[in-house]
This record gives C-alpha cells, structure tokens and sequence, in this order.
C-alpha cells in the first residue's frame, strides 16, 4: 500500500481540480482503508494491490465526500501496485517515511489526528522510489475524475481503470 503521505497528497491534488463540499470527510476516506488491520474486508478485494473497485462502489457509492475519498485511495493503491511500482522492494516502507516531510510541503498536507502518531519522518536516500516520478504519480492520479469513472452505468470499474495509462 502506498504510504498515508501518499494518499493524502494525491487527495489534495483531486481537492484542487474537483469541488468537494466536506473536506474533513473526504480526507477520512482517503485514509479509512488502511486505518483497518483486516485489508481484504477494507478493500473490498483479495488485498491492496488488487481491490474490489466493483464490489465497493455496488455496496457503497460514491454519493458522499467519505465514499470518493475511500474510492480514490483503492483506486491510487490499485494504480500504485499495478502501473507505477517496477518492483517491490520491503524498504519501500522506509522510504515512505523518508519521502513524508517533503511530500507533507510540496502538497501543504496537515496530517489527521487519526495517524499523527502513525506516520513517521526519517532522512536519507530513497532506495525503491524516485521522488520525481513519485510526485508525477501523485499528480496524475490525484486528476483522474473519480466522479465521472463512477458516473458511468453498468460499467466494470475496475476493467475501466486497469485501461487507465499514467503518464509517468
């Protein structure tokens, strides 16, 4: 799973190009997914690399500002895994620490209350991400229009993101 600083700077990206009325809530579904241990349940597929996109928006929607935000971090974990990370690499959790503060400035991210004591800030040499095309990432999901995907009738969600092309 890509690291809260990530969720959150690609939600403030979408704050930017989309009118969300609860931003407080917004941000809260953005990070709502992984503040839960059993990821499978959370995800609403067999775990984050693949999530069940289908499954949650037949049981949930996306009809309030909590529900787009839980939609754009299955969809920024579904992107993450799939078309952006060329490999997997267990230090890509410290580097999500390592890449926190500078993400917290670039994108003027005020971390929630629920995870100030999760997320973590530590210095040194990204050793799995580049930073540059991290923050490319960041800005080409954060302006994909989760409202007119979801907008769109009797459609596979999730076969219509996996045609989505990042341009990284």
């Amino acid at each position: 799973m890509p690291g809260y600083m990530i969720h959150l700077a690609v939600g403030s990206v979408y704050l930017q190009e989309n009118e969300i009325k609860d931003i407080e809530n917004f941000n809260k579904g953005i990070i709502a997914p992984d503040m839960i241990r059993d990821k499978t349940k959370s995800h609403y597929g067999p775990n984050s690399s693949n999530p069940g996109l289908n499954n949650f928006v037949e049981l949930n929607g996306i009809s309030s500002n909590y529900n787009e935000g839980y939609f754009l971090h299955l969809l920024t974990d579904y992107l993450f895994y799939n078309k952006f990370l060329k490999r997997w690499d267990s230090n890509i959790y410290n580097d999500y620490d390592k890449s926190n503060e500078k993400i917290k400035e670039k994108y003027k991210i005020i971390i929630p209350k629920e995870i100030e004591d999760i997320v973590h800030f530590r210095t040194g040499r990204l050793e799995v991400l580049n930073e540059e095309e991290l923050y490319r990432f960041i800005e080409c999901v954060g302006k994909i229009n989760v409202r007119e995907i979801i907008t769109k009738n009797n459609i596979d969600y999730e076969n219509e993101i996996k045609q989505l092309e990042l341009d990284i």
